[in-house]
């Protein structure tokens, strides 16, 4: 395989979980949010997706973020009759966001990001190798 391919290939997969970083983060951000009123719904979790796309001009598969779905789960409720957005019962509905998932996904996220981090730094000590040996 070619290094330029090689590293085409990383990069995209840099770009992709860098975007996959951005809405977990989101979702730990707004995961204890509620609705302003009661009959608002609270922030709901997002999910992101992949895509993979064939380069035309290496031959190379490179994956891409795709769309972001909302994630179906019904939103929790908690007792909070002094919250503005409690319903006559004193229940809030808040985010459907669960952090100990979300800091697993950011965990694997961030072990992908790393692996295609060390997977250039490899093609780059490679690159660099030839050109030694070719040198001589």
């Amino acid at each position: 395989m070619d290094f330029f391919v090689s590293l085409k290939i990383s990069a995209s997969g840099l770009r992709a979980q860098a975007a996959r970083m951005r809405v977990v983060a989101e979702n730990i951000a707004n995961a204890s949010s509620t609705g302003k009123t009661p009959s608002d719904d609270p922030y709901r979790r997002r999910v992101p997706t992949f895509t993979v796309d064939l380069d035309r001009q290496t031959g190379a598969q490179m994956v891409r973020s795709g769309r972001t779905f909302f994630d179906k789960k019904p939103f929790d409720v908690r007792f909070d009759p002094g919250n503005p957005a409690a319903d006559e019962s004193g229940y809030v509905k808040i985010s459907n966001v669960n952090t100990l998932i979300e800091t697993a996904d950011m965990l694997d996220a961030q072990r992908s990001y790393e692996a295609n981090l060390s997977m250039i730094g490899a093609t780059r000590s490679m690159f660099s190798h030839t050109l030694d040996i070719l040198r001589i």
